[in-house]
């Protein structure tokens, strides 16, 4: 690791706000944990060896994972009506029990 490179994983920041429903806290903390996660594999294809990366990827690992796997059966538990009327929320339009949009 370099003298400017440090194991200190960014700041955690809220999601920005990208539809009229504010996510709530579970919703938020999956859909932050899959982008990093996201992000972090692509960062590991490019350059496998980058300790930053392996740094970064180990505190979530360490520090944030049990609380989403946690909100992320939270998420799974909600009744079928409830993910559609969210998703309908957090979309703009209804998810038809076909799996089309209206």
């Amino acid at each position: 690791m370099t003298p400017t490179e440090h194991a200190t994983p960014p700041k955690e920041t809220r999601m920005p706000r990208t539809t009229k429903a504010p996510l709530d806290t579970d919703e938020e903390r999956v859909t932050r944990a899959q982008r990093l996660l996201l992000r972090l594999g692509a960062e590991l294809v490019v350059q496998p060896f980058n300790t930053r990366t392996h740094d970064e990827l180990a505190h979530f690992l360490r520090e944030e994972a049990a609380q989403v796997l946690t909100s992320l059966e939270t998420l799974r538990q909600r009744p079928e009506p409830q993910l559609r009327r969210r998703i309908s929320e957090l979309a703009g339009h209804t998810l038809r029990t076909d799996g089309s949009a209206a």
